[in-house]
């Protein structure tokens, strides 16, 4: 009995490693699925198994597919001449949840900080600059976090791209849809006022 416990603890401990979960969450979870076996646990553990079997990053922009070249960067359709630069995955399913931008993305794997010791040799930059002359991009769109991190690496990238000649722009910050003025913080209002636009 004792050899089940310790097994079911290292399943917690698992869990509790994930992002949002502590030991108490990860417990609930694990308690859950043990409930439910074979409705969700087993099926869970087949899901798993596929996605560590086939998942890779896409060798062109970063994202996560389970060939070489991610579905974004083998569609024709894509090849727009528009790149949009993010810092992770998450931020490039975030865009296309959005559904409004149809060019491809190419993922840093960071933002340049000092204090976590990330330097420009960490995040994926130099196949930025590469991929703005082989595929014939026009135009960079930065689409970084409005962290000083986030901002330092958006300087840093536009030092580097600047003799490319391409066009480099960035995603609006601000009042989001939907917002109240009462709600915001003083640095998005400040930062919506910069970004106002002809109405």
């Amino acid at each position: 009995m004792a050899d089940a416990r310790d097994e079911i603890d290292a399943l917690i401990s698992q869990f509790a490693r994930l992002p949002g979960l502590g030991p108490r969450s990860a417990r609930r979870m694990v308690l859950h699925l043990l409930q439910r076996r074979d409705t969700t646990l087993r099926p869970l553990v087949v899901a798993l198994d596929r996605v560590a079997q086939t998942a890779q990053l896409c060798t062109q922009c970063g994202n996560i597919a389970t060939a070489p070249i991610c579905d974004i960067c083998a569609d024709p359709k894509r090849a727009t001449g528009e790149i949009c630069v993010v810092e992770d995955v998450a931020d490039l399913w975030a865009m296309e949840r959005g559904q409004a931008f149809s060019g491809r993305y190419h993922v840093l794997g960071g933002t340049l900080s000092a204090l976590d010791s990330v330097g420009p040799e960490d995040l994926s930059i130099p196949q930025l600059v590469d991929r703005i002359a082989s595929e014939n991009i026009r135009e960079v769109i930065l689409a970084l976090g409005a962290t000083v991190d986030g901002q330092t690496t958006a300087h840093y990238i536009a030092e580097a791209v600047e003799q490319t000649g391409v066009t480099l722009s960035a995603l609006a910050q601000g009042v989001p849809v939907g917002g109240e003025l009462d709600f915001l913080d003083d640095g998005t209002i400040g930062a919506a006022l910069r970004s106002r636009r002809a109405f």
